[in-house]
């Protein structure tokens, strides 16, 4: 963060080698790398705490007379991770949705041994089925950043989640498939995150009268995403919202709080005819 406070200080310097829109262009990537090294720093820090499983509480029976808590009537969300990653990246998040009025928040952790996207969305579908019935509401609301949107549309898409997910919000998920780091395709998973790949291939399929709602935030700074455009959702048989983030990486898209309050309007939004297309903007 410190970083960043600097930065001001160089700007006529780098408005002299790049002018114009160039040097704001510059001067955008390096404030947002610097936020990247910020977050990741932080992260490293929280992350042994994340390892385990969240612990399950189970749900309180409503007590005669009792007024309802704010929230209490909207569906659980479900925060599910990126790749090699763990449920500590939402914790900021996790806070910001528990102090506007969310009272159900499950935080999922997958193995970073998974192997197959597949086999992950069969998984979490377990978890959501387990949910509902803990929780006792028919529905659940999932954030997926990265990889875990990925996870989560296929369980949407092609296994019936449909029925259980009201709206999916997708944090940098390569919707349409990622070129970035060749040399990461050693890893079988990141191999399904190849455009063309068999699960990118079956994500393209016709999904006629799925009724999950996508809502899908993409930065113009994402440097894994190759190209940006592939962490929106292009589907015709999809109720999709695709909102262009500006002036943040990858790493922040959990973490920044304007994104945080487009992720709590999208969520307590309900759906709109006509919403495939996205007009808004978090700056």
């Amino acid at each position: 963060m410190k970083v960043t406070g600097v930065l001001p200080l160089f700007l006529p310097f780098y408005r002299r080698l790049w002018p114009g829109r160039l040097a704001d262009l510059s001067m955008a990537l390096l404030k947002a790398t610097a936020l990247e090294v910020a977050i990741l720093a932080g992260h490293l820090l929280l992350y042994p705490t994340g390892l385990t499983q969240e612990r399950r509480v189970p749900a309180l029976p409503a007590q005669e007379g009792a007024t309802p808590l704010p929230g209490r009537s909207a569906p659980p969300v479900v925060l599910l991770h990126g790749f090699i990653d763990n449920r500590s990246v939402f914790v900021l998040l996790r806070r910001n949705l528990a102090q506007n009025g969310r009272q159900r928040i499950e935080s999922l952790n997958y193995s970073p041994l998974t192997c197959d996207i597949r086999n992950a969305a069969e998984l979490l579908g377990r978890h959501i089925e387990e949910i509902c019935v803990r929780t006792g509401s028919g529905q659940v609301d999932i954030v997926g950043h990265s990889l875990g949107g990925l996870i989560a549309r296929y369980y949407v898409q092609c296994l019936g989640g449909d029925l259980r997910v009201r709206t999916l919000v997708t944090l940098g998920t390569p919707h349409s498939g990622t070129r970035v780091v060749p040399l990461a395709s050693a890893h079988p998973i990141v191999r399904q995150m190849r455009p063309g790949s068999e699960v990118i291939e079956e994500l393209s399929r016709p999904a006629p009268g799925c009724r999950t709602r996508f809502v899908s935030f993409w930065s113009d700074l994402d440097s894994v995403m190759d190209p940006l455009e592939t962490a929106c959702v292009d589907h015709p048989d999809l109720d999709a919202q695709n909102v262009r983030v500006s002036g943040i990486g990858h790493l922040a898209l959990p973490v920044h709080p304007a994104v945080a309050a487009g992720i709590r309007e999208a969520l307590d939004t309900a759906h709109l005819e006509g919403g495939r297309s996205g007009g808004l903007t978090v700056a």
